[in-house]
C-alpha cells in the first residue's frame, strides 16, 4: 500500500475560474495594510494625544482608531467573506455592512457628542487619517494587483485531422 499521492497532472485545466486567489490576495492585501496603518496610527496618535490634550487625547486617539477600524476593515472582511457568492450576494452584503458601520459611526458620535473625556480634534484627526489612509491602501492594493479582467476558455485539444485538409496539408 502506498502512502504517496499522486503527482498533479501539470496540463490539466482547473474546472472553474482561477481569479478568486488573485482577487482573494488583493482583499488579504489590503487588510494587512489597513490593519498596519491602524497599528501605527494607534502608537503616534496616542502618543501624539497624550501630548496635546492629555488624557483626553488618549481618548480621543483610541475612539478614532476605533471607529477607523469598524469603518474601514468591516467592507474588507465583508468582501473576503463573500468572494465565492454571487455578485448579487456580495452586493447585498458589502451594502448591508456600510449601512451597519454608518449606523455604528453615527451612534457612536452621537453617545459620546456631549462628553467630555475624550479630545475632538484629536478624534477627528485620527478618524480622518485612518480612513483616507485605508481608502489609498485599498486603492494601492487593487491597482498593483495582477487580477485578469476576463477569464479566458480553456483551450480545446484539436482532434487528430481536425483542421487538415485531405492531402494532410493544415487548412488555411
Amino acid at each position: 500500500m502506498s502512502d504517496a499521492t499522486p503527482a498533479p497532472d501539470p496540463t490539466s485545466v482547473p474546472d472553474g475560474p482561477t481569479h478568486d486567489t488573485s482577487v482573494e490576495q488583493v482583499f488579504r492585501t489590503s487588510l494587512r495594510t489597513v490593519l498596519w496603518l491602524l497599528a501605527g496610527l494607534t502608537v503616534l496618535g496616542v502618543g501624539i494625544g497624550l501630548a496635546v490634550a492629555g488624557s483626553a487625547g488618549l481618548w480621543g486617539a483610541l475612539i478614532g482608531v476605533g471607529l477607523a477600524l469598524v469603518f474601514s476593515g468591516t467592507t474588507i472582511v465583508a468582501m473576503l467573506r463573500t468572494l465565492r457568492s454571487s455578485p448579487a450576494a456580495m452586493a447585498g452584503v458589502v451594502m448591508g455592512t456600510w449601512l451597519a458601520k454608518v449606523v455604528v459611526v453615527v451612534v457612536v458620535l452621537a453617545l459620546i457628542k456631549d462628553q467630555d473625556f475624550y479630545s475632538k480634534p484629536v478624534l477627528a484627526v485620527v478618524l480622518l487619517v485612518g480612513v483616507l489612509g485605508s481608502a489609498y491602501l485599498d486603492y494601492r492594493a487593487v491597482t498593483r494587483a495582477h487580477v485578469p479582467y476576463v477569464e479566458p476558455a480553456p483551450a480545446k485539444a484539436a482532434e487528430p485531422g481536425e483542421g487538415m485538409i485531405d492531402d494532410g496539408r493544415a487548412n488555411s
